[in-house]
């Protein structure tokens, strides 16, 4: 099959075979390029939408995109089940083998330390939200006789607010301390804009912790003692992942806690024929 080849991620050579019915993104199943000890995990793609030019174009296109970003991350989920990948970033793509073979020998050292780091950890993403308060009855909700009563309102509204952040935010600085505590890695990423994730309720902590893989049951059981310890909070656990989050090169590589995102850039490689 000719086309551009798509490189999903980099890894040591292993031993287990890939799921047989897995497909990669434009329905083609991945395999398996080496180089000097490195293995990148590759699949064609037509150059009629992963040339520069349509890649750009469907960059914008949302639907194009999600498609796009899930069969990436199937092909990185099944990887992280059987070694330890390094996920590159979404639609890197080159022009063929050799390409793909110029880009793993400049970057060989730097694959290499970065899988030692890696080696048999995982990635477990983390999220705290304040959970909307309910209308609270009584005379605060009552319509306010005067001007003076709907200050007077307001501002005990005001305070309920704060100091329910207030306690988010110490709840989420000791669960992150106790978790990064944990864990031989930790990022904090920024809060996730409520109206872009859907998630409800307002997001106080998006962290990703690098677990060993024999440790994350562990790990695990130690999150789910915290969920409702804090009346309010809502802590959610996701992965495990692939270690997205702590790659060294984010020019190179994608940072998104969340594996499911579909922000990314594009690679287009131009090394071959």
């Amino acid at each position: 099959m000719t086309g551009l080849r798509y490189v999903y991620a980099v890894c040591r050579p292993f031993g287990a075979p890939l799921q047989t019915a897995l497909k990669g993104v434009a329905g083609d199943p991945p395999r398996l390029l080496g180089h000097r000890g490195l293995i990148a995990v590759v699949s064609h793609v037509p150059e009629g939408d992963f040339a520069e030019a349509p890649l750009h174009r469907h960059l914008e296109d949302l639907d194009w995109l999600t498609e796009t970003a899930r069969a990436h991350q199937q092909v990185i989920d099944a990887l992280t089940a059987v070694t330890t990948p390094l996920p590159l970033r979404l639609a890197t793509v080159f022009r063929d083998d050799s390409g793909v073979r110029v880009m793993m020998e400049e970057r060989e050292a730097d694959f290499l330390r970065t899988l030692d780091r890696l080696e048999g950890r995982v990635e477990w993403g983390v999220k705290v939200y304040v959970e909307r308060e309910p209308a609270v009855p009584s005379e605060t909700t009552a319509k306010p006789a005067s001007g003076r009563d709907y200050l007077r309102q307001r501002r005990m509204q005001s305070r309920a607010h704060e100091d329910s952040w207030q306690r988010a935010e110490r709840f989420a600085g000791r669960l992150h301390a106790t978790l990064s505590a944990h864990a031989d890695g930790a990022r904090l990423h920024a809060p996730q804009n409520s109206a872009l994730s859907k998630a409800p309720g307002q997001n106080v902590l998006n962290a990703a912790y690098l677990v060993p893989r024999a440790e994350s049951e562990e790990f695990v059981e130690l999150v789910d003692r915290t969920k409702g310890e804090e009346p309010g909070m809502r802590v959610e656990l996701t992965g495990p992942w692939a270690a997205y989050s702590f790659v060294e090169d984010p020019a190179d590589s994608s940072t998104a806690g969340e594996s499911s995102s579909a922000a990314a850039g594009a690679d287009i490689g131009e090394g071959g024929s």
